[in-house]
């Protein structure tokens, strides 16, 4: 009886052909190998990725699967109790307090722009915080997050690591009531970086969204961050309240470190301005002295 010859079982990836598969993806990310086996692989994410954007999430995924475990970002925990906060003090979120409007705040030059802008739009940004303001500026004239694909890599690593069954890890989650007290108590005028961090992209407009979107997967990191529309998104609460913000990148730094001791390969999807930015999870982990290959992420 003749024998029927058998196709031998595929090899098992390697941590180079999970790194390599990774990378094919086309967004920026980081490796950090150590002499004890562990290969951690940093992916900088974007939310609300253009629908142009020239990348391939199914990649990323698949080298997902190889993985041996995930570190992805947590959503804040809020209770039913934070909800009905929000609602008897909205006031406070919404509106400037104590019936002042916005000259009580910005010098003359920057109620001027806002006033151009208030004209352009339509709108009366008087008495609204600058919060909230700079929030209508990108979300609904800026309209930054229209027409982007269903799902960050966040959202892909999850539903990857999910599907074949890989522990998930993510960093402590704040508590609604906390992010919540911080924004209320916060002084109007702390927002104002913020307030014109949006005006500046509102004014450049459309084009910067779909640079930013090309500028990601082309592995510019520098000019992601030097994008306005990155830019306004980085100044805004929370990220850029010295406290919370602390909290964020030291939780990652502490997150992907304690990784490097663990063999295999870890995958981590990492805000990029949280990797990126000055004195970032990026600078923070160099000077720790882990070995970083990857794009340069320091402008200059």
């Amino acid at each position: 009886m003749a024998s029927v010859a058998q196709e031998p079982p595929p090899e098992p990836p390697t941590q180079n052909s999970i790194v390599v598969t990774a990378q094919r993806s086309g967004a920026p990310m980081w490796t950090i190998d150590t002499d004890e086996g562990s290969t951690v692989i940093l992916v900088g994410e974007i939310r609300n990725v253009p629908e142009v954007t020239p990348w391939f999430p199914d990649r990323l995924k698949e080298a997902t699967s190889e993985a041996d475990r995930v570190i992805i970002r947590a959503r804040p925990k809020f209770s039913p109790g934070d909800f009905f906060r929000v609602m008897f003090r909205s006031g406070r979120f919404l509106k400037l307090p104590d019936k002042t409007v916005a000259g009580d705040y910005l010098d003359e030059a920057q109620r001027a722009r806002l006033a151009a802008l208030e004209e352009k739009y339509d709108k009366d940004y008087d008495r609204g915080s600058f919060l909230i303001t700079s929030f209508n500026l990108l979300a609904r004239q800026l309209d930054f997050d229209d027409d982007t694909l269903d799902d960050d890599a966040t959202d892909i690593v999850r539903k990857a690591a999910d599907k074949a069954d890989i522990p998930i890890t993510r960093p402590e989650r704040f508590r609604g009531e906390d992010l919540l007290d911080d924004l209320a108590d916060a002084d109007p005028a702390s927002h104002i970086p913020c307030l014109e961090a949006a005006m500046t992209a509102t004014e450049a407009g459309p084009p910067i969204i779909e640079a930013r979107g090309l500028s990601w997967t082309r592995l510019d990191v520098p000019a992601v961050m030097e994008n306005p529309l990155e830019i306004a998104l980085g100044t805004c609460w929370p990220w850029a309240d010295p406290e919370v913000g602390t909290q964020i990148r030291d939780s990652w730094t502490g997150m992907i470190a304690e990784a490097t001791a663990q063999p295999g390969v870890t995958v981590a999807v990492v805000p990029l301005r949280v990797l990126a930015e000055g004195d970032g999870v990026l600078d923070q982990l160099e000077e720790s002295g882990f070995a970083i290959a990857g794009p340069e992420w320091r402008s200059g």
